[in-house]
């Protein structure tokens, strides 16, 4: 492909708000340009933009340009909006889901220990991380939860096999494993911190995330019983 051909495609990019696949790509030129084509013209824009700011990754919905980890410190003193932390019983409950999946809301459970506050597992969905694929063929037929390919695109991973490997099958060392590339994740964090009118207030996982252990849980019922 020509230098101009690879221009397009490379302002299409720049200027897309969304990723673009090869079939999007592709729309752009009336003459015949193979898929082939395009496919080695961004891997040589991948090159031509290593040692730049911003990078072109191939992630689950397409190709993208975005700004690289090293950047993230410099950009963001641009915006007073400080991005969502989330807490060790968040991100373990998400390692859990990516690794695990699918897994319903029980065995995640029983790998933590402690029982999933509802709240841990709306924070995941109205993140757009995680969503229910179907149901297992139980009793009580509970939810299959999996990721979504807007966790995939938030983490710059093409699919599933991209995860980086565990060393450790722990909760907490999967969760660290995904936090490195997830905005803002204090693998220490005891809150759960909700941003509000660009002023960030913390509120305690008492009041947030209340998580007990099963038999905690089933003491409570049998008293109330």
């Amino acid at each position: 492909m020509d230098d101009h051909n690879k221009r397009v495609i490379e302002t299409a990019l720049l200027c897309a708000q969304e990723p673009l696949t090869v079939a999007d790509l592709s729309r752009l030129f009336v003459e015949d340009i193979t898929t082939a084509d395009i496919d080695e013209a961004l891997v040589e824009l991948q090159r031509a933009w290593d040692d730049k700011g911003m990078e072109l990754a191939h992630i689950a919905t397409g190709w993208r340009f975005q700004s690289r980890l090293s950047m993230r410190e410099y950009l963001d003193r641009l915006t007073p909006e400080k991005p969502p932390k989330y807490s060790r019983a968040v991100m373990e409950t998400l390692a859990i889901i990516a690794y695990r999946q699918p897994v319903t809301r029980g065995e995640i459970e029983e790998i933590r220990g402690v029982a999933v506050s509802s709240n841990v597992m709306k924070q995941l969905e109205d993140r757009g991380w995680v969503e229910v694929i179907g149901h297992k063929e139980t009793i009580g037929r509970p939810g299959l939860y999996a990721t979504t390919k807007q966790f995939l695109d938030d983490l710059s991973l093409t699919n599933l096999q991209s995860l980086p490997i565990l060393e450790d099958a722990a909760p907490m060392a999967a969760a660290e494993q995904l936090g490195q590339a997830i905005i803002e994740f204090d693998p220490d964090a005891t809150v759960e911190t909700v941003v509000i009118d660009e002023a960030i207030t913390e509120v305690s996982t008492q009041d947030a995330v209340e998580e007990v252990t099963p038999e905690s849980e089933s003491s409570d019922e049998t008293k109330n019983n």
